[in-house]
């Protein structure tokens, strides 16, 4: 088992960081070559939007089809749209690959989790096996865009994306090497059934949600702390070390949470975590220097970095087994387009109401949905109860 999940780390890591790794060059080119701020943003948005539109097709092809022939078909699709690239580096181009390479990472990360989930025996190993896969995207997001950056300084823009299009096939590479689950029993899937059905179970309707408003507050905290620093009067290098505090605090506690896990509950985690982001979102606009906020960066990154793997947990347990891949793709779909939704409507808001009503507003709602994590409940589990006054 340990091997197959170092294997599945080292293809999630060698996939998704050749899409961070074009999100940064890419937009980078772009705005060289003079484009605005708005055609960027455009382009960027790009890369979620193909995983929003796959997410729901890929899971079901998941689902039939196990881990190797998705990963396959996601290494042609990121190879293919990064050799355009290659080709050709012109601003359509870009945005066809950026399409190409979200829409890669998308279906191998359904893949990589519907099989990590499968080397587990319980619920306890559950957890571990999703805190150790949730490692690979905090790695890839540091060695994407720093290669890409360092190609780019040394030999221009091409030769970072043939670096970016070789490395899917280093993550073929590993995928190859783990062994395919034996194929389980087809269930037929009744006439008229749709991925939608399965909102009709309370606990996961409840679970997305839930993952849904944490999502939102990781594009709270990218999108408006930089604002929030703009208008104390922070340096940019002040600024860029409040969200370099958050993303090592999230991957620490990511390190640490396979250790964690057996003396956590899932439902205790989520429910605490958003409890937490409620508060310290409350204080983010009080605060006045950057090491203050600061210090509030790293406490965000710990609550927000351990949700991840007590969710996939909570979702392979309460899901059918059969319809792993299904509740994977709709939670994939629900991130990403809260990824490009959620940046439009704090932005708007923003300039409505000024940034302390937004994370105030932010940190309302989740620490109201806290209550929703704590009744969930995966089977052999007692709802986690809190001892609160009416």
């Amino acid at each position: 088992m340990r091997r197959a999940l170092w294997r599945l780390i080292g293809a999630q890591i060698c996939l998704h960081a050749a899409m961070t790794g074009f999100r940064m060059a890419a937009p980078l080119m772009a705005l060289r070559e003079g484009q605005g701020p708005a055609t960027v943003g455009i382009l960027l948005a790009l890369f979620a939007t193909s995983q929003v539109f796959l997410a729901l097709p890929a899971g079901r092809y998941v689902d039939r089809h196990g881990l190797r022939k998705p990963v396959h078909w996601a290494v042609v699709i990121t190879v293919a749209g990064a050799a355009l690239a290659v080709a050709w580096p012109v601003f359509p181009v870009l945005c066809l690959a950026a399409l190409a390479t979200g829409a890669g990472s998308g279906i191998t990360v359904i893949a990589l989790q519907r099989h990590a989930g499968r080397l587990a025996q319980d619920a306890h190993e559950l957890r571990q096996v999703f805190s150790w896969l949730a490692i690979g995207p905090s790695i890839s997001n540091f060695v994407g865009p720093l290669a890409a950056g360092l190609l780019i300084d040394a030999s221009g823009f091409r030769a970072a994306y043939a670096f970016l299009a070789v490395l899917p096939l280093l993550a073929w590479a590993w995928v190859a090497r783990v062994d395919e689950h034996p194929a389980e029993v087809a269930v037929e899937r009744p006439a008229g059934q749709r991925s939608w059905d399965l909102l009709r179970q309370k606990d996961f309707r409840h679970l997305m949600l839930v993952n849904w408003l944490l999502a939102s507050c990781w594009d709270v905290h990218t999108f408006l702390v930089p604002v929030l620093g703009h208008e104390r009067g922070f340096s940019a290098t002040a600024i860029g070390s409040v969200l370099g505090a958050f993303a090592l605090a999230a991957t620490a506690v990511r390190v640490a949470m396979p250790w964690l896990a057996a003396r956590l509950r899932e439902g205790l985690v989520v429910g605490a975590a958003m409890l937490a982001t409620a508060l310290l979102f409350a204080l983010y606009p009080l605060v006045q220097s950057a090491l203050l906020m600061t210090i509030l960066s790293v406490l965000l990154g710990v609550a927000l970095g351990s949700v991840q793997p007590m969710v996939m947990s909570t979702l392979h347990q309460i899901t059918p087994r059969h319809r792993h891949g299904e509740a994977l793709g709709l939670r994939s779909m629900a991130i990403n387009l809260s990824s490009v939704v959620m940046p439009l409507l704090f932005g708007s808001a923003g300039t409505l109401v000024g940034v302390t009503a937004v994370f105030w507003t932010v940190g309302s709602v989740v620490g109201t949905g806290s209550r929703l994590a704590f009744r969930i409940r995966p089977a052999g589990q007692e709802p986690v109860r809190l001892r609160l006054k009416d």
